[in-house]
């Protein structure tokens, strides 16, 4: 096989820009965990003390190896707009307040090493509507 740079490929062929739809909040969640899933034995490093940290100290933070870093690695996510592994940017990119990227990736929660379908379970329970509660259960059985 010759390998050709983007240029060199230019001369002899017409390339096209690769494009990406745009993914929902839902669909860049899922996607995650799919990714999570593929390897639900894999221990993956967690985050120190997430709660305690200064809000600019926890934007930065990133681990080799993490659930974040999974992510990072994925193609598809990163053409849609993740754009590093870094607490923030997961935030950001994945629209998560830090209670909830607190219980995906926190040592508090796992120890040193989350198994990634601990942190696929994780990620799907935000995915997950709201258990419905006593009296909305209730008011469903008597008005329908």
């Amino acid at each position: 096989m010759k390998h050709l740079t983007l240029d060199e490929l230019r001369t002899v062929a017409e390339v096209e820009p690769y494009s990406v739809r745009p993914m929902s909040w839902s669909e860049r969640l899922d996607r995650w965990a799919e990714l999570l899933e593929r390897n639900p034995h894999w221990r993956l490093s967690t985050f120190n003390q997430t709660e305690y940290q200064t809000p600019d100290v926890r934007a930065a933070m990133r681990s080799d190896g993490s659930p974040l870093s999974v992510a990072f690695s994925d193609p598809v996510l990163r053409a849609v707009g993740l754009n590093n592994d870094t607490y923030g940017e997961a935030k950001r990119f994945f629209d998560l307040e830090d209670g909830q990227l607190h219980e995906i990736i926190c040592y508090c929660h796992f120890g040193a090493t989350v198994p990634a379908a601990s942190a696929a379970r994780q990620i799907r329970a935000i995915l997950a509507p709201p258990p419905i509660g006593f009296f909305a259960r209730l008011r469903q059985i008597v008005f329908g």
